[in-house]
């Protein structure tokens, strides 16, 4: 048993024993067959993320494999994204180096949005008190002239509001209101 505290004194919860050989994934759909995974996976590795593939050309590769990018998106060099068919992108967008778009839900980034250096936005999750861990995914959803700074991380079920900031090294667990702006030491 872990014992926790509380506002009301200390309560009594047993343990989830995991086990996780049970896995199912029950609800997540990928959304394209194996044979278009495996060849985002390739054309990924083997182009998108290298420093010499030129960035003019990482929106027309995205939008080959189905993402809605639009028009004068910048995306630097070493940017991931799990699957492009659940991305959507505004105009004048810039993805800075190393992003990671870990999109297992849709995510959708606003017009005039910024996501800088090395930031994370994880659609993904699983349901703690699952025996077998099964998923607990959401959308993430960036409002027009949002920011996610240099590793900053937006978590899944996330709306980053109109002009928000997520601070570098913050990290967005809950709505943030529009023009506010969520720092390490919490909302400023």
């Amino acid at each position: 048993m872990v014992q926790t505290t509380s506002a009301a004194g200390p309560a009594h919860r047993p343990v989830v024993a995991r086990h996780l050989r049970g896995f199912t994934g029950a609800g997540y759909d990928k959304g394209r067959p194996p044979l278009t995974q495996a060849a985002w996976y390739a054309v990924q590795h083997l182009l998108f993320t290298q420093w010499w593939f030129p960035a003019r050309w990482r929106p027309p590769l995205l939008r080959a494999f189905g993402a809605r990018v639009g028009e004068r998106v910048l995306i630097r060099r070493g940017v991931r994204v799990h699957w492009p068919w659940k991305l959507d992108v505004g105009d004048d967008v810039w993805i800075g180096e190393d992003v990671w778009i870990l999109n297992l839900e849709p995510v959708v980034i606003g017009h005039d949005c910024c996501v800088s250096q090395s930031a994370l936005l994880c659609t993904g999750s699983h349901r703690r008190r699952s025996v077998t861990f099964e998923f607990d995914n959401g959308p993430i959803r960036l409002e027009p002239g949002s920011w996610v700074a240099a590793r900053a991380v937006v978590l899944r079920g996330v709306t980053v509001g109109r002009g928000a900031v997520v601070g570098a090294g913050a990290v967005a667990h809950q709505d943030l209101p529009e023009d506010s702006v969520l720092t390490t030491g919490g909302a400023a």
